[in-house]
């Protein structure tokens, strides 16, 4: 299949290698190799780092090494379920200090919003935010970073089984969500889902998101200290990973475009949104190396990619997800974007 590479290839863009992701992901899997007595050692080979190395709490990865890491790890231990075992284990304790952080705050809404704005330092693979998809419902959506439809159901199931395992640390075992929704197909061993999430399951969605009741927002928490938390929140902020302004503009403005893509934001909407103007908006992108269109592009063709994929939308409705109101005018720009229809696309797939 031709690659959407030909947008903007993710090994291009500077945050792809960038050395600054805490390796939680791969020392959890490390212990489950552990487990099933798995060696571990060969998922390392051929980068600058190794097993004992990511058990370092200063240890850093980038994505791409993380990617290659967790496709290794997913080969040799030939559990398609490893996503769900990973985040089953989560806990406060493996969230470290923004654990903390969140166990200490008033209300479950704010630890759920304190752990949307720190997630990276938990070295999460996946964009997340908060919406609220209907009345009185409160939803964590997840977006892919770099287009890894491959790796997308792994991501997902240890981000949202871990969520809803400290959620769960937090308010009670009484909770369970409205929903699941996920953008890929069905897996095998859906049974997994239906156990642990204990809600309604919904494959090949139009988005990644785990939807509860937002009365569980309102939710106090037993442990909240105040002083404590803000101890803990300032460690966090001094974690994350800081890039240049430009770069924290370029991410910005793909968060509210993935948001929005059904909307199809212009760029002078998206500048007053980002409290900008137009032409600041040009250059700060232009500093980061980017142009508006071709990430707006570069979005909709990994989002239109992902829904082929999922395969439970026609093409017409694929384009209307993406802002096409002419599913002709959605062909033509598929096409140009990856060579190929979009037919053609869900075939090899």
């Amino acid at each position: 299949m031709k690659s959407i590479a030909g947008i903007h290839n993710p090994a291009d863009d500077p945050r792809y290698t960038a050395v600054e992701i805490p390796p939680n992901v791969l020392l959890g899997l490390t212990l489950l190799a552990d487990r099933d007595g798995v060696d571990c050692t060969p998922w390392f080979a051929g980068l600058p780092l190794d097993r004992s190395q990511i058990a370092d709490p200063d240890a850093r990865v980038s994505y791409r090494q993380a990617a290659i890491v967790l496709r290794r790890a997913l080969l040799a231990v030939g559990d398609p379920a490893l996503g769900m075992r990973a985040g089953r284990d989560g806990n406060l304790g493996s969230f470290g200090l923004l654990g903390l952080a969140m166990m200490t705050s008033a209300s479950f809404g704010d630890a759920m919003r304190v752990g949307i704005e720190n997630h990276k330092v938990c070295g999460s693979l996946l964009d997340i935010g908060f919406d609220m998809p209907g009345p009185r419902e409160a939803a964590l959506v997840a977006w892919p970073r770099f287009g890894e439809h491959a790796l997308l159901p792994f991501l997902c199931e240890e981000l949202f089984a871990s969520c809803l395992a400290v959620a769960r640390e937090l308010v009670g075992p009484a909770l369970r969500p409205l929903r699941l929704e996920l953008t890929y197909p069905r897996p095998a061993y859906v049974r997994q889902y239906m156990d642990f999430f204990q809600c309604e399951l919904r494959f090949g969605a139009p988005a990644n998101q785990i939807v509860m009741d937002a009365r569980w927002l309102e939710v106090p928490l037993p442990g909240y200290n105040a002083r404590t938390r803000q101890q803990a929140l300032a460690i966090c902020t001094r974690e994350l990973p800081h890039g240049t302004s430009s770069d924290e503009v370029v991410m910005a403005v793909e968060q509210l475009l993935r948001s929005r893509l059904r909307e199809h934001p212009r760029l002078p909407e998206v500048a007053r949104c980002l409290n900008m103007s137009e032409r600041s908006l040009r250059r700060r992108l232009a500093e980061g190396g980017r142009v508006f269109r071709d990430i707006h592009d570069q979005l909709r063709a990994e989002r239109a990619m992902e829904l082929l994929y999922a395969g439970h939308l026609s093409v017409a409705e694929v384009g209307a997800e993406i802002g096409f109101a002419d599913p002709r005018e959605f062909r033509r720009a598929f096409k140009r974007w990856t060579g190929m229809p979009p037919r053609d696309a869900r075939r090899a797939a």
